[in-house]
């Protein structure tokens, strides 16, 4: 009789061993495919669990979490005021055999609100492209449908292999007074929404900014800096379309942008340099400057109405500047963003060891500051005036000095 009861606790681990695994495989292997459920971020939710009675005896987990029994209705599973965290996987179980009643996937978002809608031509003659983006994120899918029309016709608008809210359009016939309207809407299991823009062929023209911007110190010129640059390699034909250029620059120790205007009158090019005063009659010299956007910076920058290239004559010696281009076509559109900002200090002069000599007490020296301004009064002897006479006291000679003379003597100030 020993001999013959040694298997029998071998047959019991083995029958609960199995029933382990079904209890296992009942409370973790889905049964069914999760039924997803979008709410509305601060909304109240309750989940059924599947067919059960609302009286049976169940047990609610979500991502493999047991959840509270003070959260459960009879069987429904109750959630107040859903936030983010509550997006999950949702399971019902009978809390005896464990076997899977129900799952939810439950997905917490918010409706679309109207989507931001822009179009620009960066590659002008050949097309351009719309993109488009949402406010506020809505946490759930979203599917947008775009439509162009140029008139009354359809246009098709090609998916961006890369950003997929960016699609392109062609043009057709060039020149055309004939608006684009583009129209897009966007919507969600929670929601809808739309938006649309009317536009000219010619307003949304917006090259890409100048590439490759370099600034190089000339030799022997403590105050000057060449710069060059490259017209955007996006631009399709520069030769029939032509770009001007728009040039900045300051020293990287001032907030305020250095300055210097280009006036054009009559085939004449005057250049006007900050802080000096330049007067003419109205209209007869037209300020060269730049679009709204993108240029908030205070004061004026240089305009260039052709080239890729340019020389700074008013830089501080020794101070580093920092420099950028922004590009427009010549006739129409906007400016570019700005480039990629280029570096550079101007050329200085190798300090040279000099030697002393003693001198005669009543000796004195005096500094002076190669960062100075030009002066603005002269003392001279009438007599280089041409009145004749012999030496006399000294004349003084008043040149007018403004607020923007005031501002540049702060600045440099700041910059000795």
């Amino acid at each position: 009789m020993t001999a013959m009861a040694a298997p029998v606790p071998w047959a019991c681990c083995a029958v609960l061993a199995a029933a382990t695994a079904v209890v296992y495989t009942q409370r973790h292997s889905p049964q069914e495919a999760p039924h997803v459920q979008y709410e509305r971020l601060g909304s109240d939710v309750t989940l059924p669990c599947g067919t059960a009675n609302w009286d049976a005896a169940v047990t609610w987990r979500v991502n493999g979490t047991d959840l509270a029994p003070d959260l459960l209705n009879g069987s429904q599973l109750v959630l107040h005021g859903l936030e983010l965290g509550h997006s999950g996987l949702y399971a019902c179980f009978h809390r005896d055999s464990w076997h899977l009643r129900h799952q939810v996937l439950l997905r917490v978002g918010l409706p679309p609100r109207e989507p931001v809608l822009s179009c620009r031509s960066n590659t002008y003659p050949k097309g351009f492209y719309c993109s488009w983006h949402l406010p506020t994120p809505t946490y759930v899918p979203n599917t947008f449908n775009v439509t162009v029309l140029h008139g009354s016709k359809i246009m098709v608008c090609e998916k961006d292999p890369a950003l997929k809210n960016r699609c392109h359009i062609r043009y057709v016939h060039l020149f055309s007074t004939i608006k684009y309207k583009v129209s897009i809407s966007v919507s969600n299991a929670l929601g809808h929404n739309a938006t649309a823009i009317t536009f000219d062929e010619f307003t949304i023209v917006k090259p890409d900014p100048p590439e490759n911007v370099v600034a190089r110190p000339v030799p022997s010129n403590p105050r000057r800096l060449e710069v060059t640059w490259q017209t955007p390699s996006t631009w399709p034909d520069p030769e029939s379309f032509p770009l001007k250029f728009f040039l900045r620059y300051r020293p990287l120790i001032l907030d305020q942008w250095q300055h210097e205007a280009l006036f054009s009158s009559g085939g004449v090019v005057f250049t006007l340099l900050s802080p000096a005063v330049f007067s003419v009659p109205l209209g007869v010299l037209t300020l060269l400057t730049p679009g709204r956007h993108p240029h908030p910076a205070v004061g004026l920058q240089v305009e260039l109405s052709d080239g890729t290239a340019h020389t700074i004559t008013d830089a501080y010696a020794g101070k580093e500047y920092i420099i950028q281009v922004a590009a427009k076509d010549n006739e129409i559109g906007t400016w570019s963003d700005w480039s990629v900002a280029a570096h550079a200090t101007p050329w200085t002069e190798e300090p040279r060891h000099l030697t002393t000599e003693a001198q005669a007490p009543e000796t004195t020296t005096s500094t002076t500051s190669s960062l100075a301004p030009p002066p603005t009064t002269k003392i001279c002897d009438p007599g280089e005036l041409g009145s004749g006479g012999g030496p006399s006291a000294p004349f003084l000679i008043s040149v007018p000095i403004t607020l923007a003379l005031a501002a540049a003597a702060t600045a440099n100030s700041l910059l000795i």
